[in-house]
C-alpha cells in the first residue's frame, strides 16, 4: 500500500564537499531512508505488534515532526493521531507549530492540558519546596531551569546549576547540593511521565501503538525520562543523528520555521537549549564526535570536522562516556531473578 506525499518534498541538498571525514559522512539517501522506515513501521506496527495505527506527542519540534510524517507516510493519515499536551511552562510555539504540523499532514488531533493533573499529583509544588531550600523567597512569578558547565572547559566536575529569575527580571545562578538537585529533577520528570500516561490512554482506546521520537544522540546519551518519554512502542528515528532527522526533514519538507528552530528542552519556565541542559555541543558537533567516537575515527580528525581542538574531542568523547554509565539504568528493562519464558 502507498500513499501520496504529504508535505511536497523540498530540493535535496548535495553531499558537503571536501575530503575526508566531515558532516557529509553523515549524509543520507533520505528518499531511501523514507521508504525504509516507513516499511519497517508498517511491518512492527501491523504484523508483529498488531494494532491498528499510532498517537504521537507533537512538541512543534523537527523530531515529533519527522516521525509524524513518517507515520502518516507508512500508516496513511487516518491512522495516525496527533496530541498536544501543554502546561504553565510550555512555550506557546510548541503548541502552535504542533498544530501546524498536524493540520498540514491532515490528521487528527486532540489537546489535552496537563497542568491540572500536573497541579493535582504535587509536581510544581514539590519542585518549588526543592528550589526554597536554596533560595527560600522562590514563588509565583519566579522562574527557574537547570543548566550544565560547558563540558569542554577545564572543571573537573560537570555540576548542574540552578537557575532562578524573580518578578522583576534579576537572575541568579545557584549551585545545588546533590539532594536539591535531585528533588527537582524528581518533579520536573512528573511532566514527562503524565504526558506518556496521555499517550497510552488514547492508543489503548483506539488499539495503538504510542510511537517514541527520540534521535540516535538522546537515545544513545539517556537524554530521556525512564517510563516517560522514554517510553513507547516503536522508535522510529533512534537510529539517525540528529543532523540526519534534519536532513529527513528538508526532505519531507518539515516547515522551515520548525527546522529553524533551536532544539530545546521545553520543561523550564526559563527558556532552555538542549546545550544547557545535557549536551556538551550543538547537536552537529555532538553528532560528529559520536560518529567519530563509534567509528574509530581519530580525535584529530574529529577536531577538524567540528572546528575544535583534539583535547576538546576527547573531553566530549568523555563525557559520552560517562553519561552512557549513568544512563545504562534507563534503557533496562525489569530485572527478574531467572528468566521467564513467554509464548
Amino acid at each position: 500500500m502507498t500513499h501520496p506525499d504529504i508535505f511536497a518534498p523540498a530540493a535535496e541538498t548535495d553531499p558537503v564537499a571536501g575530503e575526508g571525514f566531515s558532516l557529509g559522512t553523515l549524509r543520507i539517501d533520505a528518499r531511501k531512508e523514507r521508504a525504509r522506515i516507513a516499511a519497517a513501521l508498517r511491518e512492527q506496527i501491523g504484523r508483529t505488534l498488531r494494532r491498528r495505527g499510532a498517537v504521537v506527542g507533537l512538541s512543534g519540534g523537527v523530531d515529533s515532526s519527522v516521525t509524524a510524517c513518517l507515520l502518516v507516510e507508512a500508516l496513511g493519515a487516518d491512522r495516525v493521531l496527533a496530541l498536544f499536551m501543554p502546561e504553565k511552562d510550555s512555550e506557546d510555539d510548541s503548541l502552535r507549530l504542533g498544530r501546524l504540523v498536524a493540520d498540514t499532514l491532515g490528521i487528527r488531533s486532540v489537546t489535552e492540558d496537563i497542568e491540572p493533573m500536573l497541579t493535582a499529583a504535587g509536581c510544581y509544588a514539590r519542585r518549588d519546596e526543592f528550589i526554597r531550600r536554596v533560595v527560600p523567597e522562590f514563588g509565583p512569578g519566579w522562574g527557574c531551569k537547570v543548566v550544565l558547565p560547558n563540558a569542554l572547559g577545564d572543571n573537573a566536575y560537570n555540576l548542574s546549576t540552578l537557575v532562578v529569575q524573580s518578578p522583576d527580571g534579576e537572575r541568579r545562578q545557584i549551585r545545588m547540593p546533590l539532594e536539591v538537585y535531585l528533588g527537582v529533577v524528581a518533579a520536573t520528570n512528573m511532566k514527562q511521565r503524565t504526558r506518556k500516561q496521555i499517550e497510552y490512554y488514547h492508543a489503548d482506546r483506539l488499539n495503538y501503538v504510542v510511537a517514541g521520537t527520540p534521535n540516535r544522540l538522546e537515545y544513545d546519551q539517556g537524554f530521556f525520562v525512564k517510563n516517560g518519554d522514554g517510553a513507547a512502542d516503536v522508535k522510529p528515528i533512534a537510529h539517525l543523528y540528529k543532523s540526519q532527522v534534519y536532513q529527513l526533514a528538508e526532505h519531507l519538507g518539515v516547515p522551515e520555521e520548525i527546522r529553524r528552530r533551536p532544539p530545546t528542552t521545553d520543561t523550564w519556565s526559563l527558556e532552555q537549549t538542549q546545550e544547557e541542559f545535557y549536551f556538551p555541543l550543538p547537536y552537529r558537533g555532538m553528532d560528529l564526535c559520536l560518529y567519530a567516537l563509534e567509528n574509530g575515527i581519530s580525535a584529530e580528525e574529529a577536531a577538524r570536522a567540528a572546528g575544535l581542538t583534539a583535547a576538546q574531542v576527547e573531553r566530549v568523547w568523555h563525557d559520552i562516556a560517562a553519561k552512557r554509565r549513568a544512563t545504562r539504568y534507563l534503557h533496562e528493562p525489569p530485572l527478574l531473578v531467572d528468566p521467564v519464558p513467554i509464548g
